[in-house]
């Protein structure tokens, strides 16, 4: 029995990339095989509240730190899966180095921005380094983690709720467009050009999924655009986000810093073209067949306006998509991460 910590959140609710991933993986770990200790501040998702050798750590106000170790340090797992950069984090690596605790680090960077030229965070730098292995979930964030850290990387993807995101089961109508927009109101997903395509396409309906720093921003461009073609959704779960998925017609996704977005996989796995930018490299969007990456501003609002305007091609490369994303299946992913898991465990007591 291998023992896997992870400082992840098990809560039904919770829609954190981070959180998403390590769900569906615990979901399905062998529990034949492994003992699994989470996080949690709400309730947790049932498929792993009843899962087998599984244990739950509430997470409360205030105090996590030193209750959460004390905790780690009666019972000292075998691995400690995806690290994040908080003070639990620093403490742990702190006391791994000081009692040379045979825990294995097993990081996954799935965070963007490493294609920009900002300063690496410390956090992130020390998570590569102190990683017995490391991982991330795209091509380009692995060659990126080993042109700017020297840090070889495999990859392991992330997958799709099939619960939640999956083909419409009747086609969609060409009568009323759709497009939507999901993600956090923050300035780097600029959303402020959902608001101006949607003045530019008045007989379009714009729906925004997400809230954020700058929702009012948004919410005053498209009152002073007079957009009424714009709805505002808030926070939506993961249930209602497959649902609002499958009334649209199109995905548009402006952002310029991501790591490798599940949310285009769960867009392709609802059927839906996605419009994006290729700054990350997203292989969740095949460019020119399951929906378009564009380079620049100008070329992504021409991708937009061609799929408004080509209901027939936008229904094509959304089956197209449907079909990419099969590939993406959570249950090979998890059988990968448990070889993952085997092997850096045998490493680290064989030194």
């Amino acid at each position: 029995m291998i023992s896997v910590f992870t400082p992840s959140f098990a809560d039904e609710a919770d829609t954190n990339a981070q959180n998403l991933t390590v769900k569906e993986v615990a979901a399905r770990l062998s529990p034949e095989k492994f003992q699994l200790t989470l996080l949690h501040q709400d309730c947790p998702d049932a498929r792993i509240s009843n899962r087998p050798n599984t244990r739950l750590v509430r997470w409360e106000t205030r105090g996590n730190t030193p209750r959460v170790l004390t905790r780690f340090l009666r019972n000292v797992p075998d691995i400690y899966f995806f690290p994040r950069e908080g003070p639990l984090d620093a403490a742990f690596f702190l006391l791994r180095r000081i009692l040379h605790l045979k825990t294995a680090v097993v990081t996954y960077v799935i965070s963007g921005g490493l294609y920009n030229s900002e300063p690496i965070r410390s956090g992130l730098a020390r998570n590569v380094r102190e990683g017995d292995a490391v991982f991330t979930n795209a091509k380009y964030l692995s060659q990126l983690v080993l042109q700017r850290l020297g840090r070889e990387a495999g990859v392991r993807y992330d997958g799709a709720d099939s619960r939640y995101f999956f083909s419409p089961r009747t086609p969609r109508s060409n009568a009323h467009t759709t497009v939507l927009f999901a993600g956090s109101l923050r300035p780097y997903k600029r959303a402020t050009l959902v608001i101006q395509q949607a003045a530019r396409w008045p007989q379009v309906e714009f729906r925004i999924a997400g809230r954020g720093e700058e929702e009012q921003k948004c919410r005053d461009m498209a009152a002073s655009l007079s957009c009424s073609n714009v709805k505002f959704l808030a926070h939506l779960s993961s249930r209602e986000l497959g649902e609002e998925m499958r009334r649209a017609d199109i995905f548009f996704f402006p952002s310029i810093l991501e790591g490798h977005p599940q949310v285009l996989l769960q867009a392709a796995a609802s059927a839906l073209p996605a419009v994006a930018m290729n700054v990350y490299r997203p292989e969740y969007v095949v460019d020119g067949k399951t929906g378009f990456l564009a380079a620049n501003d100008e070329e992504l609002f021409q991708k937009l306006a061609l799929l408004i305007c080509q209901p027939n091609l936008r229904c094509a490369m959304g089956e197209a998509a449907a079909v990419h994303a099969r590939q993406f299946d959570w249950d090979i992913i998890t059988r990968q991460w448990e070889q993952a898991f085997s092997e850096v465990v045998a490493r680290r007591a064989g030194r």
